[in-house]
């Protein structure tokens, strides 16, 4: 897709159902590569970042097929230990690469990581944790080289890094002895990635907690697995249809997973209640003002910062957003602002001051969350919204129009 054409202006009503994971398939893809054995990720759908994901693989050796709404990777002949600058640069996770193919081969090259523009995003924490596991690691001007396949050991982490923790997962699993992971991640995704290394024969215990335990085994075997439904895409379509005063249901994500957010929705305007794995959102009055921080989970996620501003922006009152993960993550607010908004930013904080509408204008996603916080501004918006780089939104989204149009939304992609 080249842009989305919105006409704002619709309530959504109806039900949608989310897809597995986007930040727990990309690493389970990885993982594929620690078998000889075929992997299956069910319900696992071809958005952008996961076919890259799978390009890597192919670039390496390995087969990947999509059929039937699933994933099926086969790395019994992984013959390459290196990833090219392209593949690299267009995708921030294959830098879990390293950890992968140096559990599988004893070696892996990467370039450094591409992805959105929303940081600086250093990998000094993933090399920190694959030198502490036994591994030797040359990190030159553009590329990481890992030689030595890992013992094992403890790793300390500074930060709860997403990616970290799974490097440091990926490299250990086959590492002879026991290794120790403290202040890993506490993201659902972690969790889940973990019952998938456990699906293939891995000894992983604690995650979720302070400290992950990993029982090194001699090898993996392939295994058929459903990752858990995604609690971005699920937030997403809860902040727009909040900030089109609608009513929607959201089918196959836990609702504990996005319980920060679900709690600013009712703050807002929502009434949220939850049952038989649904969660049900009402806009029961005039929307208000909110003050929100991000931070790793169970804090309010980064990957919805940009998504809930536009819900402050046309909010009564001022809204104060902090961002503590990435330091430039506000590509969306020089877009809102095209459209009518009051936002201002300092350093790490937006204030935003409510106004009573949006107006349509021509606004560009430039990442993935940006652009998702464009389409919901445009459904708001009064006239037409038309939304350039509309591929960054397929990075992370499968179908978004349609499944807004279904909602009852006036949107197309072209």
């Amino acid at each position: 897709m080249e842009k989305f054409v919105i006409n704002g202006g619709r309530k959504l009503k109806g039900s949608v159902k989310v897809d597995s994971a986007k930040n727990a398939v990309l690493p389970m893809i990885a993982a594929a590569v620690l078998t000889e054995e075929e992997t299956v990720i069910k319900n696992c759908p071809p958005i952008g970042d996961v076919v890259k994901m799978t390009e890597i693989l192919r670039s390496c050796g390995a087969k990947t097929a999509f059929c039937d709404g699933n994933l099926i990777i086969n790395a019994r002949d992984i013959s390459i230990n290196s990833v090219s600058e392209k593949l690299c640069g267009s995708l921030r996770t294959s830098v879990l690469m390293l950890g992968a193919l140096a559990g599988r081969t004893g070696g892996a090259a990467v370039y450094r990581p591409g992805g959105c523009n929303i940081g600086k995003r250093p990998v000094d924490i993933h090399l920190y944790a694959l030198k502490t596991l036994g591994s030797s690691v040359y990190d030159e001007s553009d590329r990481i080289i890992c030689c030595g396949k890992p013992s094992g050991g403890d790793v300390y982490l500074d930060f709860p890094s997403v990616g970290a923790t799974e490097n440091a997962l990926l490299a250990s699993v086959t590492a002879k002895g026991v290794s120790r992971i403290f202040n890993p991640a506490k993201e659902p995704e972690i969790e889940d990635f973990v019952g998938f290394l456990n699906a293939m024969g891995a000894k992983v215990y604690g995650a979720g907690s302070s400290c992950i335990r990993v029982e090194g085994v001699k090898r993996l075997h392939g295994a058929e697995y459903t990752p858990i439904g995604d609690r971005i895409e699920a937030g997403t379509y809860l902040i727009a249809s909040a900030i089109t005063g609608g009513e929607i249901a959201v089918e196959g994500v836990n609702a504990e997973n996005i319980s920060s957010l679900t709690g600013k929705l009712c703050d807002n305007s929502c009434q949220i209640s939850v049952g038989n794995g649904i969660i049900y959102q009402k806009s029961i009055r005039e929307r208000k003002a909110f003050d929100t921080e991000t931070g790793p989970y169970p804090s309010f996620p980064t990957d919805l910062q940009a998504q809930i501003t536009s819900l402050a922006a046309v909010s009564e009152g001022t809204s104060v957003i902090r961002e503590n993960v990435f330091e430039t993550r506000f590509g969306h607010v020089s877009e809102l602002v095209k459209m009518g908004a009051d936002i201002a930013v300092d350093g790490r904080t937006e204030t935003v001051r409510g106004v009573k509408k949006l107006y349509g204008a021509v606004v560009s996603a430039k990442d993935l969350r940006c652009g998702a916080a464009m389409v919901i501004a445009g459904l708001a918006a009064e006239g037409q919204t038309i939304v350039l780089g509309a591929h960054h939104v397929e990075r992370g989204y499968y179908g978004m129009h349609k499944k807004l149009a279904e909602l009852g939304a006036d949107i197309r992609g072209v």
